[in-house]
This record gives C-alpha cells, structure tokens and sequence, in this order.
C-alpha cells in the first residue's frame, strides 16, 4: 500500500495486536500474517462511525446488507489458499475490498467480482485511491466466473454458498484450489476444493463460519 497520512502509529499497533491475535488463533502462514499487517483495515469501513471497531477481530456491515469479514475468517481463507507469489487469482464476493487487498500484499494478481453495483462503486475507486492499482475489478455474477480470464490458480468465494457452481471448479487450472463456505443455515462449513484433473475433485472439510449468502445475478 503507499503511504497514507490516515494510517497513524495507533492504527498500525492496533494492526499489530490484531495480528498477534490471529497468530495465537491458530494463523501461521507468515505470508497471510505479514499481508494483514499491511492493510489498513480502518480504511475499509465505509461508516466512519465503525472505524474504532476496525481492529477488533469482528465482522461489521458495509452496507447493501453485505458485510466486512471478520479478519480471522479473512486470515483462514487466505491461509487455506496457500497462496504464492504471481498466482492469479479470482475472488467472488468484493464487497469492501479488504480481502482483495490482502491477497494482493500476499503476491497474488487479484481478479475480484462484485454483484452489488452501489458496493462495486465504492470499492473500485477506494483500492485504487490506498494504491492497490494492480487489482481488476469487475461488477458482475459471481456464479459465472471471469471465463475470459480462465483458467485461474485459485478462487476464493466470500459468501456462503448453496452448492458448489460448476462453473468455478470448470476455471481451476489443473491442481487449482476452490475456497468456499458451503450451506444455507445460520453456519457454514469451510471446503476446499482441489482440482486434480478435469474429472477428479478432492473436497476437504474444515470449520464452521457465518457468511452472508452468494445470491445469483446482478444488483443495480
């Protein structure tokens, strides 16, 4: 990120011991670590009446009823991802951009789609204002990918999914990962989805999280 007068001192040791925090929780890839020390997570959150509440370790709303991620959720999927520098990765679910960002800091060339199109607005012009300038955003279907842009090393889902799109596992490359949460009741299950070959998929199952749901189509 460059250099912003509203990242202070205070900002940057809240960040330090919400990365501690994480760390005790369980977060040892250093790459996910060292990415969300960078962040500013403060200048994510679109009510300046929840900028205090930036460091807790809590999800908090952005508005359209989408949320920002609680940054243990953020620092588990990112972690799940095994993410090495170059790889291209797609995001669906944009929202705030918070999680783009850090994927970004992580050495991943970022494709992000969002489906609410007041959010895709807000969020466009704020990654490129904190200098995240790299990362492609797009304003579209999360359930139909970026095919043009196929085939990607990773894809990160970060809203809860009713099934897994069949679309997404068709944009893995060949030992591609899918990262999603999986279900429709109040907790989801944390999946991760290994692309063997066009026709061997290994699913692994992890903990529970709580996502907004992944709806179909585009919002205006």
């Amino acid at each position: 990120m460059k250099n912003d007068q509203q990242d202070t001192s205070r900002h940057q040791g809240l960040r330090k011991r919400l990365v501690e925090s994480i760390h005790r929780k369980g977060i040892t890839d250093e790459n996910v670590l060292q990415a969300m020390l960078k962040v500013p997570r403060h200048l994510f959150a679109f009510d300046s009446a929840l900028i205090e509440r930036a460091y807790d370790d809590t999800a908090f709303p952005i508005g359209e009823g989408q949320t920002i991620s609680q940054p243990f959720t953020v620092a588990t999927q990112s972690q799940m991802l095994e993410v090495k520098k170059g790889e291209k990765i797609l995001e669906i679910g944009t929202g705030s951009g918070y999680q783009a960002a850090v994927l970004n800091e992580m050495g991943a060339r970022v494709f992000t789609i969002e489906r609410v199109k007041l959010l895709f607005q807000k969020t466009k012009p704020l990654l490129e204002k904190l200098g995240y300038t790299s990362i492609k955003c797009f304003y579209g279907d999360g359930f139909d990918g970026l095919p043009t842009f196929a085939p990607f090393d990773k894809i990160l889902v970060t809203a809860a999914a009713p099934f897994i799109p069949e679309k997404l596992l068709e944009q893995l490359k060949q030992s591609g990962m899918l990262v999603i949460p999986v279900g429709e009741g109040d907790l989801q299950v944390m999946k991760r989805f290994t692309k063997i070959s066009a026709s061997e998929i290994k699913e692994e199952a992890f903990d529970a999280f709580r996502f907004v749901p992944m709806l179909p189509g585009k919002k205006s």
